[in-house]
């Protein structure tokens, strides 16, 4: 089997969300995908098993468990399959729903690959979750943006949208993972995703991944579609929109990601970003 490492939503190796990839693991079990996964030891490694034409069934896995989708190792794994085969568009039969993808390559060598999500949707926190929540971020309600509510948002894996009212909030973050690991578990929730909303049509994104085993992700393009569907679902965007979400620039691993959300209701989310390999 044949792995190779991208980093995802950036141009710079050094910057972005590094994933795993397989570009055909035909023939490999469950057991097997998840040793690969935590021997890469990235947050996420994803398996493509060639279907049809340009159609892939494809299993993405954490060092502890399967995730049913994940947008950085999508992203990595199309850039991937594009050095290799060249630009265009796949299909990808995730856990979680069809997802297409399409990619292309800028005049400079550049890779990039939109992906669109399967349909989102957000459900309303209780307050007792809620709670439980902000306690174990070690957040006051105070921290938090009234403008932006707190939802839990959906495309592809579920994500809880929690926006904080300054960048300094969202900066300094110290989280009890054993507790939040817990709550997590309970709820089945892939990611937390932290936001700040700097302008209009720019925010910023802290994503704790501990059902992973990992603090926290640099790029998190699951969580930026949910985001996108909370977006429209509550009418805080004029749709059609296209948003800027920079991530994991405090972990110093710079990422940027491109999100345009159609007008119509149900309509999956798109997501853009660059993928570059890594050595190794």
């Amino acid at each position: 089997m044949e792995i190779l490492r991208y980093a995802a939503f950036s141009t710079d190796p050094s910057g972005g969300n590094p994933a795993g990839v397989v570009l055909d693991a035909s023939g490999v079990d469950d057991v097997d995908m998840l040793r690969v996964a935590a021997e890469v030891g990235y947050s996420e490694t994803a398996f493509l098993i060639p279907v049809g034409d340009a159609e892939f069934d494809v299993r993405y896995f954490s060092p502890l468990a399967e995730v049913p989708f994940c947008g950085h190792a999508t992203i990595a794994t199309a850039a991937a399959y594009a050095q290799r085969h060249g630009a265009g568009r796949m299909r990808l039969n995730t856990r979680a729903g069809q997802v297409e993808v399409t990619t292309a390559v800028t005049p400079d060598g550049t890779t990039t690959a939109t992906l669109t999500s399967v349909a989102p949707r957000t459900e309303p926190i209780g307050e007792t979750e809620l709670a439980e929540l902000l306690t174990a971020l070690g957040w006051r309600t105070a921290d938090l943006d009234p403008a932006l509510p707190p939802r839990v948002a959906y495309a592809g894996a579920w994500h809880p949208v929690i926006a904080a009212a300054t960048r300094a909030r969202l900066t300094d973050l110290d989280y009890d993972l054993p507790t939040l690991a817990a709550l997590m578990a309970r709820r089945d929730w892939t990611t937390i995703d932290l936001v700040w909303r700097e302008s209009t049509d720019v925010f910023h994104a802290r994503n704790p991944f501990p059902p992973g085993g990992v603090v926290e992700d640099p790029a998190t393009g699951a969580a930026a579609a949910a985001f996108g569907g909370y977006l429209r679902e509550l009418g805080l965007v004029t749709v059609p929109a296209l948003i800027t979400i920079y991530q994991g620039v405090d972990l110093g691993r710079p990422s940027v990601l491109t999100v345009g959300i159609p007008a119509a209701p149900g309509t999956g989310i798109a997501v853009t970003g660059t993928a570059v390999p890594l050595a190794g």
